[in-house]
């Protein structure tokens, strides 16, 4: 199996028994009931067969684990956050500057299982992080990593770079031993968040972390974690970053999941000019499409209200008339940034009186 694994692009593979994660159903209880999944109410709405895999699956016997390394290329020198030196690009987190690793991951995790059964029989069934399995609790129980302060997977061999999948089996294979914290007293993850969305070592609120806030939510984004988004447009590396342990970490050596040279530092100025059409082509079979366009281009124009470049007025002005009204009013937060005071007065002047959008009112207000 090992072999295989190998042979397929993982990097690691180990074994939990089906009940290994006792603690997780407390767990996601005391996470869901402060709220800190925020608006992701499906989290809530699979709580039972999420706690456990016996009970998503009851004839499970034991889980198999596995990694595959997605690691930036080029480290230290290609620093995962160099895309903050340069406020007029946007920052797309690592994991999705190529292709949606669940298309990647999720055949080669077929022709694993299938070779599994075809050697040792019993059923099985595949999951990528699209189905309610707690692939963290079981990576650490299997003796992956251990989870981070961060609430991330760490390992002394990956670091945190990696992706999870899993394999259920209703063999009983034996287990690899669960790994143990190697945090110690480090808090540099902790300490690196920009928007303090650790309430806790070891607890995250959703709610405040840059990750939700520009992949999972879908309004507008709260005005007090705009700034400190500074130009991260889909999701945040800076506590995985931070982790010292990602000196051992290693680039990915799957082609698919190396970034894509266009998405590593894409140019603000660019982005604003994408409808719907020229995103769905440029980020098409990149896990950015799921969002849409709409959600999207908010990011992109916090970002570039963030971004001191006044060349940008132009395109961020051109969205004050966009058919969403979040896009409308991240446009005229932006604007607010970017101009002058005697800018925006000019601009307030002009549509005092006139507007009839509520969106764009009360973002001027």
């Amino acid at each position: 199996m090992r072999e295989k694994a190998t042979a397929l692009g993982f990097d690691d593979l180990k074994i939990a028994p089906a009940d290994g994660i006792p603690q997780a159903p407390e767990r996601l209880r005391q996470f869901l009931s402060a709220g800190y999944h925020g608006s992701m109410g499906w989290m809530a709405e699979t709580e039972d067969r999420r706690a456990s895999p016996k009970t998503l699956w009851p004839e499970a016997r034991s889980v198999i684990m596995l990694a595959m390394n997605y690691g930036p290329d080029d480290l230290p020198e290609n620093h995962p956050l160099a895309h903050l030196e340069d406020p007029s690009t946007g920052g797309i987190s690592v994991y999705a500057r190529n292709r949606d690793y669940h298309d990647v991951i999720k055949g080669r995790l077929k022709e694993l299982a299938s070779f599994l059964v075809s050697r040792a029989g019993g059923d099985v069934k595949v999951f990528v992080d699209t189905a309610p399995v707690m692939e963290k609790p079981l990576a650490e129980a299997a003796g992956l990593g251990w989870q981070g302060k961060h609430t991330n997977l760490v390992s002394r061999e990956l670091g945190s770079w990696f992706f999870l999948g899993s394999i259920f089996t209703t063999l009983a294979l034996p287990p690899s031993g669960a790994e143990i914290d190697h945090c110690g007293s480090c808090r540099a993850c902790l300490d690196s968040c920009p928007t303090d969305a650790f309430p806790a070592p070891y607890q995250l609120d959703a709610r405040r972390c840059i990750s939700y806030l520009t992949i999972e939510h879908a309004g507008p984004i709260p005005e007090e974690f705009r700034a400190p988004m500074g130009n991260r447009i889909y999701g945040c590396d800076d506590c995985l970053a931070a982790c010292p342990w990602n000196k051992f970490a290693s680039a990915a050596r799957e082609a698919k999941l190396m970034a894509r040279d266009d998405l590593k530092t894409p140019k603000l100025a660019d982005l604003l000019t994408l409808d719907d059409a020229a995103f769905r082509k440029l980020f098409s079979g990149s896990p950015i499409k799921r969002i849409g366009r709409n959600r999207f281009l908010r990011n992109v124009l916090i970002a570039s209200g963030n971004s001191h470049d006044a060349d940008l007025l132009p395109a961020v002005r051109s969205h004050l008339s966009d058919d969403d009204p979040v896009v409308r009013g991240a446009a005229v937060w932006a604007l607010k940034r970017l101009a002058s005071e005697e800018i925006v007065e000019t601009e307030r002047n002009a549509r005092r009186g006139k507007e009839t959008d509520p969106d764009v009112r009360k973002e001027w207000r």
